[in-house]
């Protein structure tokens, strides 16, 4: 099934994830020189602040996991608006509700098709 989206609005998703691309790459740089430099200053400090040093790296890699995922749905939908296939339910192959879209941009299914799936994975 083909796009139903107005060319407007295939735009206006794809500037806004690429701009959260960009957003998500850069943190993702700096979150990295950030943990790499934690490892050569880590010596020091008294147990706790050990503690809250390492708490601190663990909190970090955490949101970096989830950064690095999201990116992955971001340029998977940038290759779904290259295909054309941006917007199509990956399930029941109907279109996405445009206002589904513009509160989850990188959407793989329809809101019905979203429930079958948590159904199924929980």
């Amino acid at each position: 099934m083909e796009n139903c989206l107005s060319r407007e609005e295939i735009l206006f998703f794809k500037n806004n994830l690429e701009e959260m691309q960009s957003k998500i790459i850069e943190s993702l740089q700096q979150t990295t020189e950030e943990l790499s430099g934690t490892k050569c200053c880590a010596t020091g400090g008294d147990e706790s602040d050990l503690a809250s040093r390492q708490q601190g790296l663990n909190v970090r890699r955490s949101i970096s996991e989830k950064q690095a995922k999201m990116l992955e749905e971001i340029e998977f939908s940038l290759k779904k608006i290259e295909d054309k296939t941006y917007g199509i339910c990956e399930m029941c192959e109907e279109p996405i509700n445009v206002e589904r879209l513009k509160v989850k941009m990188f959407a793989r299914y329809c809101i019905g098709c979203r429930e079958v799936v948590e159904k199924q994975e929980g």
